[in-house]
């Protein structure tokens, strides 16, 4: 009979899935969702991890996630995971930073939007990233300041980002996506200094 429900899982569409874990509170319907994007969660994870401490980052993940799902209404699940995975990735790095001040090793540090790996070499760390990202956020526009920092380190969704500002729902997306964008070309310049 598992086999027979475990094949239903696979032909029921996320938003589905996602009903009937809030529902149920079932981690079958739950796992079987999870299932799908394990590869895109460790992919994720292995952008600023080492393979075993990414492993461990996506169970990690899987368990926030257990609470966190309930909590949001979320539309596009694939989109809403990465998110989710990559602040949970930012996060732990920044915890391992202020463990006391410990360097942190180069299989550890976060590769950057472009996807351009940070070598050793240019001397830049992990505090360092971190400092020019603090930096350039300072940078930006207040609207589009307040709306990242809801969005992508605060983890709140469009609408209680809206909420929280009184912005207008088009107004919160394009904030976020030029603030994004904006950090981007920031913090690639401070790199090319």
């Amino acid at each position: 009979m598992a086999f027979l429900q475990q094949n239903i899982m696979q032909d029921t569409d996320d938003a589905e899935l996602i009903r009937e874990y809030k529902a149920s509170g079932k981690l079958d319907f739950l796992a079987a969702l999870y299932q799908r994007y394990m590869g895109l969660v460790y992919g994720v994870c292995l952008k600023y991890f080492d393979e075993e401490a990414s492993k461990d980052a996506v169970m990690q993940i899987f368990e926030e996630l257990i609470v966190k799902l309930k909590q949001y209404e979320v539309q596009n699940f694939k989109s809403w995971l990465h998110v989710l995975a990559r602040n949970h990735c930012l996060m732990k790095l920044r915890a391992m930073k202020n463990k006391e001040g410990r360097q942190v090793s180069i299989e550890d540090r976060p590769l950057m939007e472009s996807e351009e790996i940070l070598h050793h070499e240019n001397g830049f760390s992990l505090e360092n990233n971190l400092q020019v990202m603090e930096k350039c956020l300072e940078t930006l526009p207040e609207e589009q300041k307040r709306s990242v920092n809801l969005f992508y380190l605060e983890e709140k969704s469009y609408r209680e980002v809206c909420l929280i500002t009184g912005y207008e729902m088009n107004k919160v997306k394009s904030y976020i996506q030029n603030g994004k964008r904006n950090l981007k070309i920031c913090i690639e310049q401070q790199h090319a200094r």
